[in-house]
């Protein structure tokens, strides 16, 4: 069973935070390009595209931690300080999509926003993608872990 576990919870993040990080990352200059350009509806349609993958992933991601949880229970490693920092950073990330992100994204989709608005959502981008690159290597490394991997 933990196998099992271990692959759909593997599987999840890559089908769901995956194709977040990509699109999150492509957002901001196809938003620099929609506003340079207010008449061109191909652009406009790509920022609302990429919004709207990022918005449909990251409900799908929820089952990355879902998953996580019932893995790490199924090992025993729920205390592991590798764990508990992975799940604090998840929380992180998750926190900084939901708030930073998503949001100004949807203020670039109306078409309120300025150049300065990507410049700073391409910044909470990169933290974001920081923040599960991190959490990928911890999920690879697991320091101190006894597992055995």
């Amino acid at each position: 069973m933990t196998k099992f576990l271990l692959a759909v919870h593997v599987l999840a993040a890559i089908v769901a935070i995956g194709p977040v990080t990509v699109a999150a990352s492509m957002f901001p200059p196809a938003a620099r390009r929609a506003l340079a350009a207010p008449d061109d509806a191909r652009a406009s349609e790509t920022v609302r595209l990429l919004h709207r993958i990022c918005q449909v992933y990251a409900a799908v991601g929820l089952a990355v931690p879902v998953f996580g949880f019932a893995t790490a229970g199924a090992m025993g490693v729920t205390g592991d300080p590798w764990l508990i920092a992975s799940i604090v950073l998840t929380v992180l990330a998750a926190g900084v999509l939901l708030v930073l992100v998503l949001p100004r994204q949807e203020v670039l989709v109306e078409g309120a926003g300025a150049r300065e608005t990507t410049v700073r959502l391409a910044m909470f981008t990169g933290v974001f993608n920081l923040l599960w690159a991190t959490v990928t290597i911890l999920m690879i490394v697991r320091p101190g872990s006894t597992t055995g991997a």
